[in-house]
């Protein structure tokens, strides 16, 4: 039977309503059954730090924590990459009182290999062992080096058409194929899907260099798309959670949120209330 959105929210998770999100929209939703929740989903939601960039670290926790969302992955104007010893302490502190953790740092851009250096220095001081970076081209040798003397995956950030360096999972993989097993990519799948492909086929293709994933929803497959709330826009979520559990996904799917980013609020809400129910039913 067919269930509108608002009927979906009421039987599965009302999380669009936790900052007082108005009532969806759109008016189809996937077949599901509400009695059979999926309880076992490999993978964690989280936040990409880029999502609070007009906000402060104290903004950024009340809101995760009103959202139930555990996990950020830190951006360095809330945690700089100069930070003291004492700073990155005081900012895990913080985000423990607030039931969050750091689970990865960046996007860092690294343009020079002191830029490298400082970046995996940065990771290693904050406690963090993913790296979500954009490396010129050049770099991916000296990449290659510091995640084999540091240990840590290194995730690069695809960024659709707007930027001509990794515009798309498949640039990803043709350049970091032949690396380290621990460098592969963030799937942006937004901007994934902006760049004229199917982010669920990206998934299941490139799955083992997929080390971190920004959920978000946009308005068109092309570069015109821009963002918008999830489920009001182009991805298909049902599919895109099915092929997280079929390749057995345990990273972060972490919601940037890019519409309305002085006043975003409402429009997380709303996308974390849809993605927890579509996580939990599909």
């Amino acid at each position: 039977m067919k269930q509108n959105r608002r009927t979906f929210f009421k039987q599965g998770l009302a999380g669009a309503l936790l900052l007082g999100a108005a009532p969806l929209l759109k008016a189809s939703a996937p077949d599901i059954s509400p009695k059979s929740p999926k309880k076992n989903n490999p993978f964690f939601l989280g936040m990409a730090g880029y999502t609070f960039v007009n906000f402060d670290l104290e903004t950024t926790l009340k809101t995760m924590k009103r959202l139930d969302v555990k996990y950020l992955c830190i951006k360095d104007f809330h945690l700089p990459l100069n930070s003291t010893e004492e700073q990155i302490k005081a900012f895990h502190e913080k985000c423990a009182s607030y039931g969050v953790t750091g689970y990865g740092a960046g996007p860092i851009y690294m343009r020079s290999e002191a830029d490298v250096d400082n970046g995996f220095a940065y990771a290693k001081r904050v406690g963090v062992k993913l790296i979500v970076g954009v490396p010129n081209y050049e770099l991916l040798p000296y990449v290659d080096k510091k995640v084999k003397e540091y240990g840590f995956h290194y995730a690069i950030h695809l960024h659709g058409p707007d930027i001509k360096t990794y515009p798309d999972a498949t640039d990803v993989w043709e350049h970091t194929k032949d690396l380290d097993p621990r460098i592969g990519m963030c799937l942006d799948i937004g901007h994934d899907l902006r760049n004229g492909c199917d982010p669920v086929a990206d998934l299941r293709k490139y799955h083992t260099r997929v080390f971190d994933i920004h959920i978000k929803d946009v308005t068109d497959s092309t570069k015109a798309g821009v963002g918008i709330e999830l489920g009001r826009g182009k991805i298909d979520f049902p599919a895109f959670v099915r092929a997280l559990r079929e390749v057995n996904y345990t990273g972060s799917c972490s919601l940037e949120y890019e519409k309305d980013m002085k006043d975003p609020f409402l429009g997380i809400a709303e996308s974390i209330g849809y993605f927890k129910a579509i996580s939990e039913y599909i």
